[in-house]
């Protein structure tokens, strides 16, 4: 039988990789002031409001709001709450709070997509530690987005990276079941959906120019979550803290772009 070719990880042009890196970077600069902001006392609805006035003052557009009815810029996901908080002026951030921030913006209708934690003050060696461990996932991921890969050696290669934090910390963390990454580009999200752990040397190919979301998400504990009944805020079953990491890459022939780079 004929071997048929898998099908590419949809790509860019090298003059299409700019103009989402143009989107990107405003991102980057949206999480930087939104991370500044972040003190003990202020609220995530206040951080909302930092990230839309960088995003619109740059000249684009915010991709999160009004996407299917959300109502923020940023996804502000603190403690226990995995990803797509809901920014709000009932929380107000503590000291030692673990906070995810991910924001989006579209220029000249190119989305950039970006994530990361950090902590309010001093965090937990438990938190470092998780937190530490999520970028070590998604910097594993980056490092497997290189021409002629599959998809799902991108997966692996997060997989391995999480791995080789518990090998580090001597602790367990639990890879979040359901959620990942995902296909980029003139819309937010698109094919292909890049899970966060699996088998390697599996579907779509890699190619020059192909771009994906990278977001690993780690807890201290389960891999289970629950939606919320406002269909967004996703939190651990039991409880425990939660880190998310995420930047949009493009494969090139000198290896991965990172699109979406902070100041």
């Amino acid at each position: 039988m004929a071997f048929r070719k898998p099908k590419p990880v949809p790509f860019k042009s090298a003059g299409e990789l700019d103009a989402m890196e143009a989107a990107g970077v405003i991102v980057g600069r949206a999480l930087v002031a939104v991370r500044d902001a972040a003190k003990a006392g202020v609220s995530t609805l206040e951080l909302d409001a930092v990230a839309e006035a960088v995003i619109r003052d740059a000249g684009a557009v915010p991709s999160f709001k009004g996407y299917h009815g959300f109502p923020g810029s940023i996804c502000s996901s603190v403690n226990d709450v995995v990803v797509h908080g809901i920014p709000s002026k009932d929380v107000v951030l503590a000291e030692g709070d673990l906070v995810s921030i991910d924001c989006g913006a579209i220029l000249d209708g190119w989305h950039g997509d970006s994530a990361w934690t950090f902590g309010i003050g001093k965090l937990s060696k438990a938190d470092q530690q998780l937190n530490e461990a999520t970028l070590m996932s998604l910097e594993a991921g980056i490092a497997a987005m290189i021409p002629d890969s599959r998809l799902t050696d991108v997966s692996h290669a997060i997989e391995l990276g999480t791995k080789s934090a518990i090998k580090k910390f001597g602790r367990k963390f639990g890879i979040v079941d359901g959620y990942g990454g995902h296909g980029i580009g003139r819309e937010m999200h698109m094919e292909p959906f890049l899970s966060n752990e699996g088998k390697p040397n599996r579907g779509p190919l890699l190619v020059v120019g192909s771009t994906l979301a990278i977001e690993p998400m780690l807890t201290l504990g389960t891999e289970d979550t629950t939606v919320l009944e406002d269909d967004w805020t996703v939190i651990t079953d039991d409880g425990t803290r939660a880190a998310h990491w995420e930047h949009t890459v493009a494969v090139t022939e000198d290896g991965p772009r990172i699109l979406t780079p902070r100041p």
